[in-house]
């Protein structure tokens, strides 16, 4: 089995609803995103994927997030913008186009914390 990692990020504010702490008032993070596909075969060039490509589609959807409030945008006004739903909702977004090969999403919200989501 082959695996590659892909690495990407984006800036945006947000509050946890319902939290009992700081993270309850409104507060951004710089994240860091880790992408992670992986086959058993490689391509006739001797690949899993090409990277240049692979980031293109992580960066398509962390556009979407960037520079954002996100409690304010559709998704996370049915979720709680936590680290672990943040790496869902990208992981969800990167699904129908990596199918098979996609393996997990980790989102670092700093050096020391990070959410994982795989399926």
């Amino acid at each position: 089995m082959y695996s590659i990692r892909i690495e990407g990020n984006f800036s945006s504010a947000h509050n946890l609803c319902g939290y009992q702490g700081k993270c309850e008032a409104l507060h951004g993070h710089n994240w860091k995103v880790e992408l992670t596909v992986s086959r058993s075969a490689l391509d006739k060039l001797g690949m899993i994927f090409d990277f240049k490509t692979l980031k293109a589609m992580l960066n398509d959807v962390l556009e979407k997030l960037d520079h954002r409030y996100l409690n304010s945008t559709p998704y996370f006004k049915k979720f709680n913008p936590t680290s672990e739903h943040i790496a869902r909702y990208i992981y969800r977004c990167l699904k129908p186009a990596l199918k098979k090969c996609l393996v997990s999403v980790t989102v670092w919200e700093n050096d020391s914390s990070c959410a994982t989501y795989c399926e």
